[in-house]
């Protein structure tokens, strides 16, 4: 199973507290194969650079963890891009609205804790 995290779900990353026995399970599992987005890594360098306190470590040590735990990224691609404007305008987030292009593109089941992007579609994982 293709596996994208949102940026929040990454906390899989530092061990959080705040990542599910579920969640960590599905990540875990032999048959999962775990992608973050480049959008998410944007995320992180933005909201570390601004020393936002819900984002931990940097984007270096982020992709580092990520590569060390064999985490996927895959491209954003042009159809990605452009299947964000079909989106309906439940989330104005523009991160979350390209995660959620990627998983529906992909097709991957994006994992993520926003409500909101779970109404996207069923192929999106509220954990």
């Amino acid at each position: 199973m293709n596996l994208l995290l949102d940026t929040h779900i990454a906390w899989a990353i530092v061990d959080s507290p705040r990542l599910s026995v579920v969640t960590r399970e599905l990540i875990l599992a032999p048959r999962a194969t775990v992608w973050i987005s480049s959008a998410s890594i944007w995320e992180i360098a933005i909201n570390h650079g601004l020393g936002r306190g819900d984002m931990p470590v940097s984007d270096q040590e982020a992709l580092g963890y990520f590569r060390a735990a064999g985490y996927l990224c895959p491209p954003v691609e042009p159809e990605h891009a452009a299947a964000v404007e079909g989106l309906p305008p439940h989330h104005q987030d523009p991160f979350d609205r390209l995660l959620i292009s990627q998983a529906l593109v992909g097709p991957m089941r994006l994992l993520t804790h926003d409500e909101v992007v779970a109404d996207y579609s069923d192929t999106i994982q509220l954990v």
